[in-house]
């Protein structure tokens, strides 16, 4: 069997990949895992269970509350809310686990599965593998250790989840945004009646599209993957801003008043630079993948902001804000995390705090973002090739050198192998996208001869 656990939980075709049985038994595992490694410290064990509004995961909910409660977990069910919120939950409430059924930006026939740990933390490499190995264990005949009686786990819900997230949203605002008229695209997901709660509160006359989720059209065509909607939305009715999030609205796109894209480097620069003015920026740093475009790396060294650069993936960026203290760091996904505020990518609370930010300075959101130019950047996958090579084929290395050598301090060259498939990504930034384009065409012909 292949590793369940991906970057982002468990995720599948729900009812095909993704079973009632397999989230039963995972939840199980879970439980049982968590318990030998001391989580639960002699008491009875106490989890928080939300959901996106996918269709699918109200068996799927069942199922995960049915395998918590069978193996003596208190379960709180908080219904549909977001990604960030069950997290935010289940550090608030004090639960020994959290548990999240999501596919994210995925289309309507996935679902997943994500574990929190107490605090609202993902849970570590090695604890998702525990489980794993135990939930293959039980499911190839291994009886579960079952309590009866008393020992079985209670289910109530907690209808109080959304006023209680909300509210720690609006706590940890800077400053109301009173007088902004502000466009929101809830991707029919999770945050459908989250976000706008939250922005009228704060302040804001909003418009809403993608808030009416009726368990299919999640993501269909709307929120942070499709963007147009907004954009002519925003225009249409002469907002200062609008606001995209994805399914389970772990994060957040943006569009200016002329109805244009501000991307996750974009939000990732004006926020850096609000929490510097408000001393909240620690270090005096911010954490973005490999992938973040060149102009915001030249825009962060510009500003005397540090910037430090990981592996691709929000978790990696998580990793590396837990290890060093660093309060900031994101994707150019729109994935961005304020480490003082939540325990993963937020998009609400990142929407509010780019609102904020606009009306505290009188700016256009345009303005603000132009602190940093984006730079034309150029992605060629090349396919059926050795992967593995590419770090140590001396031709491949040549030809890197010499798109260097070309592009020089303007522009930039990133090879890498993707992680699910036979193939390398070629990615290349320069000032001229004719020039980025010709780089990038060269040196994925030079990555096929020698790798193919």
């Amino acid at each position: 069997m292949g590793r369940l656990f991906g970057t982002d939980g468990v995720r599948g075709v729900a009812n095909a990949d993704l079973t009632a049985e397999m989230a039963l038994g995972l939840s199980v595992a879970a439980a049982h895992v968590l318990a030998e490694a001391g989580t639960f410290e002699g008491h009875k064990p106490k989890a928080v269970v939300g959901r996106d509004p996918r269709a699918s995961g109200e068996f799927l909910e069942a199922a995960v509350v049915a395998g918590l409660a069978s193996a003596g977990v208190d379960v709180l069910r908080v219904g549909v809310l977001p990604t960030p919120a069950v997290a935010y939950l289940t550090g608030a409430l004090g639960a020994d686990l959290g548990v999240m059924l999501s596919a994210s930006h995925n289309a309507m026939p996935d679902n997943g599965i994500k574990f929190f740990a107490r605090g609202g933390h993902k849970l570590a490499d090695d604890l998702e593998d525990k489980i794993e190995t135990v939930y293959e264990e039980h499911r190839t005949g291994a009886p579960w250790d079952r309590p009866t009686g008393a020992g079985v786990g209670r289910v109530r819900s907690y209808r109080e989840g959304l006023d209680r997230y909300v509210g720690h949203l609006l706590d940890v605002l800077p400053n109301r945004i009173e007088g902004l008229k502000i466009v929101l695209d809830e991707a029919h997901g999770a945050a459908a009646r989250v976000s706008p709660e939250a922005f009228t509160r704060a302040g804001a006359e909003i418009v809403t599209i993608g808030a009416e989720p009726d368990g299919l059209n999640i993501n269909a065509g709307c929120g942070s993957t499709h963007l147009d909607k907004l954009k002519a939305a925003v225009v249409e009715h002469g907002a200062d801003l609008g606001i995209a999030h994805d399914g389970d609205a772990d994060r957040c796109l943006a569009v200016d008043h002329t109805g244009e894209e501000v991307d996750g480097d974009q939000i990732l620069a004006v926020l850096a630079l609000a929490m510097r003015e408000r001393s909240a920026l620690r270090s005096g740093t911010v954490v973005a993948t490999v992938m973040s475009n060149l102009g915001f790396k030249l825009a962060m060294e510009r500003e005397g902001i540090h910037l430090v650069q990981t592996a691709v993936g929000d978790r990696y960026v998580l990793e590396e804000m837990k290890e060093k203290g660093y309060a900031l760091g994101g994707e150019q996904s729109g994935h961005v995390i304020i480490l003082d505020h939540a325990t993963t990518g937020d998009g609400t609370l990142t929407g509010l705090l780019l609102a904020a930010r606009v009306a505290q300075t009188g700016r256009t959101l345009k303005d603000l973002a132009s602190v940093m130019q984006r730079l034309p950047q150029v992605l060629v996958n090349v396919p059926d090739v050795d992967k593995s090579r590419v770090g140590t084929s001396a031709d491949v290395a040549s030809a890197v050198t010499e798109a260097e050598r070309e592009l020089g301090s303007t522009g930039r060259v990133l090879l890498r192998p993707s992680g699910t498939e036979p193939l390398v990504r070629v990615m290349v930034e320069a000032a001229d996208i004719d020039q980025a384009r010709s780089v990038a065409g060269r040196l994925a012909d030079a990555v096929k001869s020698a790798l193919g």
